[in-house]
């Protein structure tokens, strides 16, 4: 397939090699670690482990070999009751130490929808929307009327659309059919009352910036003269970071699938620039996502590591497992067969041990410094 003929196909960059996801020029060092001894969930045979801190170390394994016993019940599950000081509960796993006190918080970002509402949104849920409607509540129409911030949220009584309290539609059930959802007569999809819609900032309604995509949000308030416009600006930037440009700011958290979900939850700390030494722990966020979209959410696991936080990730992709500081493969194979390190350290020295599944594809694949 001609290049010259489709010269905006992300797809056919990277088939092409024209465009790719490179294997980083060095590996970060690490010297700190928490380790883990006898960890025995499931099918785990009693091992030994170290989690290098402020690295990015991937768990990789065939399916079932143990690597969600390994990260999700066993490090998960011992680094939250020493952070929260839990003392209920118990994990598999002999003793649970090394480095374990430069570790204040741990944070499991999964791929479930980011609110239980069908008002939940992305920018709810990174904490924009606050800047969002103090802007609003600040325009001189809102100020004669005396709107306040709170009239310019969908959640609470006040200046939504009562009609559909705030969704923009109508949910019709139906006895013997699934539900029927028809656009809300009342505001006709915008959500919120005539008045408080009236209200504008730089000729834009609060449904009109809801409606915008990330990107647009961006430069709409990039745009702006004073330091909450840019506030707002610098909030979502992160979601664009992690490769969510497109997606709408008041875009239902039921439409986002779990690839997007956990890229808004990532966005979300990004955002907050928490101080604390943090764990984070990913669960296959490659899943859906395209070659470019990776190459995206790596940038932005470096931008963590950079802030001094920790990354553990449970993957089966070659192109983030290539990128890894440290990797911890499990196997041999799965169920009673697995459970057992393969072999761990740098992505080079995977390819290097004879014995690994991932070692073997990633000589195969080139997926490696050499």
């Amino acid at each position: 397939m001609s290049e010259s003929k489709y010269p905006n196909s992300y797809t056919l960059a990277y088939l092409s090699g024209e465009e790719q996801i490179p294997v980083p020029k060095r590996r970060r060092k690490w010297n700190n670690y928490i380790e883990i001894k006898g960890a025995r969930e499931n099918n785990l045979k009693s091992i030994d482990v170290r989690f290098p801190l402020n690295v990015m170390t991937v768990v990789t394994g065939v399916s079932g070999s143990g690597k969600s016993s390994l990260v999700s019940e066993v490090l998960y599950q011992a680094v939250k009751r020493h952070c929260e000081n839990l003392k209920d509960g118990t994990v598999q796993a002999t003793s649970v130490g090394g480095d374990l006190n430069l570790i204040k918080l741990v944070e499991f970002v999964d791929q479930n929808p980011i609110g239980k509402s069908s008002r939940s949104n992305p920018v709810t849920y990174i904490k924009a929307y606050d800047e969002i409607r103090k802007l609003f509540a600040d325009q001189p129409l809102a100020k004669q009327f005396h709107f306040s911030p709170a009239y310019f949220s969908f959640n609470v009584e006040g200046g939504r659309c009562e009609e559909c309290k705030g969704d923009g539609f109508i949910r019709v059930e139906m006895q013997f059919m699934a539900d029927v959802v028809l656009e809300c007569d009342s505001c006709h999809g915008k959500r919120f009352r005539q008045d408080i819609l009236d209200v504008e900032y730089r000729g834009k309604s609060i449904s009109d910036v809801l409606d915008m995509t990330v990107e647009e949000a961006v430069e709409f308030f990039s745009q702006g003269k004073g330091s909450q416009e840019k506030k707002i600006a610098e909030k979502l930037r992160p979601l664009q970071e992690t490769g969510l440009g497109y997606i709408k700011l008041g875009q239902s958290s039921s439409a986002l699938s779990g690839g997007e979900s956990q890229r808004v939850k990532l966005a979300y700390h990004l955002g907050e620039e928490k101080a604390q030494p943090t764990l984070f722990i990913f669960d296959e966020p490659t899943t859906g996502l395209h070659f470019h979209d990776i190459k995206t959410l790596l940038k932005a696991f470096d931008a963590l590591i950079e802030r001094g936080h920790t990354i553990v990730i449970i993957e089966h992709n070659l192109d983030v497992i290539k990128c890894a500081d440290h990797v911890i493969d499990l196997g041999p194979e799965s169920g009673d067969e697995g459970g057992r390190i393969v072999c761990a350290g740098t992505p080079e020295q995977i390819a290097d041990c004879k014995e690994s599944y991932t070692g073997q594809w990633l000589r195969k694949m080139g997926k490696t410094a050499r």
